[in-house]
């Protein structure tokens, strides 16, 4: 069992990820030969279409058997190896070992019946029967002479006369022994006759020693009692001595001759033990699908994968969600989003496993009319990966494996992919995670992925042969329904259930603002934008300004809505002033304050700070935290400032640092003479 573990545990690190390992673990627990638990932990899967078709095909047979005649007659074959070999060195079996044959015929001839009575269904698999021979002859041989583990009086005349003779003698020694036990009972400690080393002897106190005439055998660990063969009887254990002897060499010489009517049939036997770990490996096989209510599916090399109300086989059936999932060859890879605990890493994992599953002939719990593509190998990044001994971060860890993956990826791949980019810090995260993406498309191969990403799903959305995907959440419960929803989008959900549990509505605007600037590629640790509350300002250089009671009265008038220019397009320290010769009216109503757009061609997101176009057409667009000039004809609205903020939103907690704010807050409470207001 410790071989069959070694060989499990020497699984390819992608399919341990999937957990095969505790697949094949429970199918050995179905398996009866030792033969046909090596064939479970050596299971790998199938790279050959019409390999694995056939795989499949017999674990189908032998389910329907199954589920028809019940459990198969199989022999665990236990030892039979070894007596072969015997045979073959020229040795000679012991009794044991030819009733272990014995049992071996026996279970062939049942499972012979057993495969005959299948014959209705019309099986291929039945077909076994006639390559087992029952070996009548050589068991009828063994029957007559080995009964109970020993060599039976009946399998020679020689032997059954020299066993009468033993008897015989023994029972004429036994009747002198007890006769003198009655004669001279005061000379003895008991009343019985004992057997020292093969002899027949009396229990005789040590007084009395010299009086019994006779050999002394042993004595007793105290030395009160000596066990002494009477002369009487001395003869009698000679005659049986030499009949003992002569027993011995009549059933060495029977077991040479069974010995060789075994090694005669050895083929035989071993052509019914290869059909006998043959049907048990399938069988086991059927056991299982019967235990997790599989299905046989279909295995094709169309890049399809379909799969039917599936379920992952290690979770509790009653508590699993099924999964349907479709991915056809127009579909190059999936990106499922979604809350955390919703279910798309056991998802991912239920495809990976079910796919590896099926290429290794197992029925898969799914509806029949499933469908699985075959892979040259599938190549798995889930789970944290972390590992003192490399040294190695959740981050590093995953690049790592990435990296491998790309190398290894063909076009005949499965990739799966968890928290694509996770583990550093969300704006770089994300590209990366795009760039992976952008990878896999190139080679092409087939892949799955799950991230929290939001640009990840525009990109998604944006290219072709990727689909996105989530997970199905109940609003009313708050709970996860574990359910996949291929062509849809996932969200969060966090802050509608803050919402939902009682977070107050200014708590939760200001999670979205934050929120939304995480959206827009921007570290959430870095509060602070740039922002001024003149009609002039600075960009990276420090301005400072005396403030004048007109000064702040403009700051009043221009409040909350009015944000200005900072930064040039190409971040130059020079001041930016606002033109005020405007564009058309139609681009000047397009956009408002703080409408989310898309930028292209880099396809990122940013927040509009100043809707006015400028002469040459610019609009004032913050992205990253820095606030620049893009032309109106690379703006693309995603969503509008109405549906995304109050009618009277502050935008300055989005625009404006902290300090500036606190600032302003103090001057238009109070003027005060020389105020000097610096701006990042």
């Amino acid at each position: 069992m410790n071989t069959n573990t070694n060989a499990i545990t020497s699984l390819d690190s992608n399919l341990l990820i999937l957990e095969l390992d505790k697949i094949l673990s429970r199918l050995i627990e179905y398996a009866v030969s030792d033969s046909a638990k090596e064939q479970v932990s050596n299971l790998r899967p199938y790279l050959r279409e019409d390999e694995a078709r056939r795989k499949m095909d017999e674990t189908t047979q032998g389910r329907r058997l199954f589920d028809y005649l019940g459990n198969p007659p199989l022999s665990s074959m236990q030892d039979m190896k070894d007596i072969l070999l015997c045979c073959e060195q020229d040795g000679v079996l012991l009794p044991e070992q030819l009733t272990i044959i014995m049992q071996f015929i026996t279970s062939c001839k049942r499972l012979k019946r057993y495969l005959e009575r299948g014959n209705d269904l019309q099986l291929t698999l039945t077909s076994y029967a006639y390559s087992i021979d029952t070996l009548d002859a050589l068991y009828e041989e063994l029957s007559k002479s080995i009964y109970n583990n020993q060599v039976d009086d009946s399998a020679s005349t020689d032997l059954r006369n020299i066993r009468r003779k033993i008897e015989s003698s023994q029972t004429a020694i036994k009747q002198k022994l007890e006769s003198l036990l009655r004669s001279k009972r005061e000379y003895f400690t008991d009343s019985y006759v004992s057997t020292r080393n093969g002899h027949s002897v009396l229990p005789v106190k040590r007084e009395y020693k010299h009086q019994v005439s006779g050999s002394v055998i042993d004595m007793s660990a105290t030395g009160s009692t000596y066990f002494i063969e009477p002369t009487v009887v001395s003869k009698l254990q000679e005659e049986i001595s030499t009949l003992r002897i002569m027993e011995d060499n009549e059933i060495r010489k029977i077991l040479y001759i069974l010995t060789s009517f075994v090694s005669d049939s050895k083929e035989a036997l071993r052509t019914n033990m290869e059909v006998m770990e043959t049907l048990d490996f399938i069988f086991a096989k059927a056991k299982l699908s019967a235990d997790l209510d599989a299905h046989e599916v279909t295995i094709t090399t169309t890049p399809t994968i379909h799969i039917e109300e599936g379920r992952h086989p290690l979770l509790n059936q009653s508590d699993c969600v099924p999964l349907t999932f479709h991915m056809d060859e127009s579909i190059t890879g999936i990106v499922i989003t979604g809350p955390n605990t919703g279910g798309k890493t056991v998802a991912l994992k239920t495809v990976g496993l079910l796919s590896i599953m099926a290429q290794c002939g197992l029925h898969i719990p799914a509806k029949s009319n499933s469908t699985i593509a075959m892979h040259n190998i599938v190549l798995c990044d889930i789970g944290d990966g972390q590992s003192i001994t490399q040294n190695l971060s959740t981050f590093s860890s995953h690049i790592t494996n990435v990296i491998h993956i790309i190398k290894t990826a063909t076009v005949e791949s499965l990739v799966l992919l968890d928290e694509l980019g996770s583990g550093t810090d969300p704006a770089e995260g994300m590209g990366i995670a795009i760039s992976i993406l952008e990878e896999l498309r190139s080679i092409p191969c087939r892949f799955i992925a799950t991230t929290h990403y939001p640009e990840v799903k525009e990109y998604v959305a944006q290219t072709r042969g990727l689909i996105n995907a989530r997970m199905a959440f109940d609003r009313e419960s708050l709970r996860p329904l574990y359910q996949l929803i291929i062509g849809e989008a996932g969200e969060s959900c966090a802050l509608y259930i803050a919402k939902r549990l009682g977070l107050p509505d200014h708590m939760l605007d200001i999670a979205k603002q934050y929120a939304y600037k995480e959206v827009s590629l921007d570290q959430t640790t870095r509060r602070q934008s740039s922002s001024v509350y003149t009609a002039n300002n600075s960009t990276k250089d420090v301005i400072k300004k005396n403030v004048t009671k007109n000064d702040i009265t403009k700051n009043s008038t221009a409040d909350k809505r009015n944000v200005h220019n900072s930064v040039t397009k190409n971040d130059s320290p020079s001041l930016v002033k606002t033109n005020p010769k405007k564009l058309d009216k139609t681009i000047a109503k397009k956009y408002q304050l703080g409408d989310s757009v898309i930028v292209y061609p880099q396809k990122i997101l940013g927040l509009v700070y100043d809707p006015n176009p400028n002469t040459k057409g610019e609009i004032g667009v913050q992205i990253r935290g820095k606030k620049q000039l893009v032309n109106h004809k690379r703006i693309k609205l995603k969503t509008s400032a109405s549906d995304l903020y109050p009618a009277d939103y502050d935008f300055s907690i989005i625009f404006d640092s902290v300090e500036v704010r606190k600032t302003r807050h103090q001057t238009n409470r109070m003027y005060r003479e020389n105020t000097t207001v610096i701006i990042d």
